[in-house]
């Protein structure tokens, strides 16, 4: 179960992404992981400064907190970000089992100046032969063995 949020760590997210919009380091996103009240891990914006797209300031805190607690599971921490994820940024939210997601902007407020995810949210809609980059099925069967083999393997860690 999640703790009751803390205000403070929230404040830290927005203060980490204003200092990285003033040192010129990336965009206006910051977020900090917290675990039984004590910050694991946290992260900044670094799209422009490393041109990696996937470096949202969530991404690089999932990243540093998995690092630190030396899982890929952060069950029983939660996120404080400065401003509501994106829809990778949910996704990888999701795929690390964080427990809760504080935020401080919203959506809306993103779109305000710029950072608009509205044609994102419309393309996972979209069939995928519809969406915005075409997608086409190939090799079905022979990418299957990959899967089997990770069915067959006694080695696996199950995630």
């Amino acid at each position: 179960m999640p703790q009751p949020p803390n205000p403070a760590h929230l404040r830290r997210a927005i203060a980490l992404a204003v200092e990285n919009v003033k040192a010129g380091n990336g965009g206006p996103f910051a977020a900090v992981i917290v675990r039984d009240g004590e910050v694991v891990a946290e992260g900044a914006n670094s799209v422009t400064t490393t041109n990696d797209p996937t470096a949202h300031g969530e991404i690089i805190a999932i990243r540093n907190a998995c690092k630190a607690l030396d899982s890929f599971s952060l069950l029983g921490c939660e996120i404080y970000t400065s401003c509501e994820p994106c829809p990778m940024c949910l996704a990888a939210i999701y795929w690390a089992r964080l427990s809760a997601i504080y935020y401080g902007s919203n959506q809306e407020d993103a779109a305000k100046v710029g950072f608009d995810d509205a044609f994102l949210y419309e393309q996972f809609r979209r069939r995928s032969e519809r969406r915005g980059i075409p997608s086409t099925q190939l090799l079905q069967a022979e990418a299957w063995e990959a899967f089997a083999t990770w069915q067959a393997t006694s080695a696996k860690v199950e995630y």
